[in-house]
């Protein structure tokens, strides 16, 4: 399964922390994620990520075009729903497609949870 990681600034700590949580299950997976969430995830849990530009320099739109080419299968991004991002119209973008696409989003780590979990138990609800 091919998973991508994405995370805003002030949610960085908390998808370190998830990715820490469930590092056997995402290891078992294709990963990907935007640069600087990638590159801090690899250096707390040593996965290997296939890591895209920073989303505000194009990366959540890299994320978009595999989302539409269907290369993705699942997107965890932790969004701050409290801070303007200065790339807000890339992020509608990807939750669009991801509803297009009918791929499954965690938007917060109460969802992320929910869907490594069933990840971890062998279940997979997938369009």
């Amino acid at each position: 399964m091919k998973i991508a990681l994405i995370a805003h600034d002030k949610k960085k700590n908390e998808i370190i922390e998830l990715a820490k949580r469930y590092r056997e299950v995402l290891a078992l997976h294709e990963l990907y994620a935007t640069g600087t969430t990638g590159t801090l995830i690899m250096g707390e849990t040593g996965l290997s990520i296939h890591r895209m530009k920073s989303g505000p320099l194009g990366g959540d739109q890299q994320i978009g075009a595999m989302l539409a080419n269907g290369e993705l299968d699942l997107i965890i991004f932790l969004r701050d729903p409290l801070t303007a991002q200065p790339h807000e119209p890339d992020v509608s973008a990807l939750m669009r497609l991801s509803d297009v696409q009918k791929i499954p989003l965690a938007t917060n780590g109460s969802s992320a949870t929910i869907m490594l979990e069933s990840l971890k138990n062998g279940i997979y609800f997938g369009a």
